[in-house]
């Protein structure tokens, strides 16, 4: 049985998130969604409310769990015994920083391998970032995000 953590900061989780969980769990028989803690990123929503919302957009897929965490990716992938670490690949940009954290975590965890996904075509330029900046400035992100998420995105402005 093969287990697949796809970590993120999911701040918020989009569509395209959405997108690579749903053929996660039909390449792998067990995906676990890892919402980082990432303080430094000074994420818009609690890690609480994050963890959520993404377990919201994927009630669909019995195969699929979330948990928060907040240690080195590659411990929380070997204390879930998992054996593959899934990361998303929008654009060539993305590439560089991604080859080093493979190989960082491979380092760290040689057991562990990283497989990447793009998202499907029509979802490749959504990004947490464009999402939070279209919110934040009272724009309608309906179509981007699950419609839980996207009403947790307005009250969060409005109270901004």
């Amino acid at each position: 049985m093969t287990k697949v953590i796809y970590p993120g900061t999911f701040d918020p989780v989009t569509n395209g998130h959405t997108d690579l969980i749903e053929r996660a769990g039909k390449l792998f028989n067990e995906v676990v969604v890892a919402v980082a803690h990432s303080p430094k990123k000074q994420p818009l929503l609690s890690l609480e409310e994050r963890v959520r919302l993404v377990q919201k957009a994927t009630t669909h897929l019995p195969n699929v769990s979330v948990t928060g965490f907040n240690n080195l990716l590659a411990e929380f992938v070997v204390q879930q015994g998992a054996s593959v670490i899934l990361r998303g690949l929008r654009a060539v940009s993305d590439f560089e920083y991604e080859f080093q954290l493979a190989d960082m975590n491979r380092h760290l965890a040689p057991d562990v391998e990283s497989v990447f996904l793009t998202p499907a075509n029509h979802l490749s330029y959504i990004s947490s970032t464009l999402i939070r900046e279209i919110a934040s400035l009272g724009g309608n992100v309906d179509e981007f995000v699950d419609p839980e998420v996207a009403q947790a995105l307005k009250r969060r402005f409005a109270n901004a």
